[in-house]
């Protein structure tokens, strides 16, 4: 795992923790209150709609996440991998993710196909096949 600062990334592991045991209160706690999540061709935003996001998200399958790779791309912004191993198509997947964190709250999470954006910094990522 790539060596990062545990208080910038304090958001991003308590969000993970968080969704991985379905507690959404404590995910979304996480979040600003103008938070934007993008997923599989969908924008969530703010407080609401990331709730959404957290109460539907995966629920149609079974799987677990393991953290394999944290970087800071720029000044709050962070590419996130995980590793999903579960009971969806194809059965594995390495999961590239930008996530924008001011501080301690996650303002943005989308996949690396698309731009984070804060009012500090833009933090944008080729598409890549993933």
């Amino acid at each position: 795992m790539t060596d990062f600062d545990p208080v910038q990334m304090h958001a991003i592991t308590m969000y993970q923790a968080a969704h991985d045991r379905k507690d959404v209160a404590a995910a979304l706690a996480q979040f600003t209150h103008d938070a934007r999540v993008i997923d599989d061709g969908r924008t969530y935003d703010g407080i609401a709609g990331v709730e959404t996001f957290l109460r539907k998200a995966g629920s149609e399958y079974t799987y677990t996440r393991t953290l394999i790779s944290a970087e800071e791309v720029a000044s709050h912004c962070w590419r996130v991998t995980n590793r999903l191993e579960g009971n969806f198509p194809g059965g594995q997947v390495d999961l590239p993710h930008n996530s924008t964190s001011p501080v301690m709250q996650v303002t943005t999470l989308s996949p690396i196909q698309m731009s984070c954006e804060t009012s500090v910094s833009t933090c944008t990522t080729p598409a890549q096949p993933i």
